[in-house]
């Protein structure tokens, strides 16, 4: 057992002010998801839980209404629900919009703003290795959904 996963084994203190996020998807008992986030929180001091929820396309509908209703911040998406959440959202964002999916939903006070996170992450990545894409030519393979992300990241640069 490394050090990482030794400290994501200690308990979350849960108080009454703790707020829900998770993951939504099928299947999703496999994801390393409520590790990372569980220990960010922690590591952070925010009074946050991360679980994981196997919801499929199906009940999706059904299980944005409940957490909305329970004013659960924010939730992930992951297939098959990353497209089918669209229509379920109150707005997306303009990545979300060109992407056509959205792995993020974040709930303020009832309204939810669908977002997609992933080509934004990938572009902080390259930054977290002094590798900027600022005035540089790059070549993307690939056509779909991961491709979509690092196209709409990268759009504020210049591309030839």
């Amino acid at each position: 057992m490394n050090e990482y996963t030794q400290s994501s084994l200690q308990a979350l203190p849960i108080t009454g002010h703790t707020r829900l996020t998770g993951l939504l998807g099928s299947p999703v008992a496999h994801s390393l998801s409520p590790m990372m986030h569980n220990d960010s929180f922690r590591e952070l001091g925010l009074d946050y839980v991360y679980l994981c929820f196997d919801v499929g396309e199906e009940k999706l509908a059904d299980a944005v209404r409940g957490l909305r209703a329970l004013n659960v911040r924010g939730f992930n998406l992951t297939m098959p629900d990353k497209n089918k959440i669209m229509e379920l959202v109150d707005e997306l964002s303009p990545a979300a919009r060109l992407i056509g999916a959205c792995n993020t939903v974040v709930n303020d006070d009832g309204h939810l703003t669908g977002h997609n996170t992933d080509g934004v992450g990938f572009i902080r990545a390259l930054k977290d290795y002094d590798f900027d894409v600022a005035g540089k030519k790059i070549t993307i393979l690939g056509a779909g959904g991961a491709a979509s992300a690092m196209i709409s990241a990268a759009e504020p640069f210049d591309r030839d």
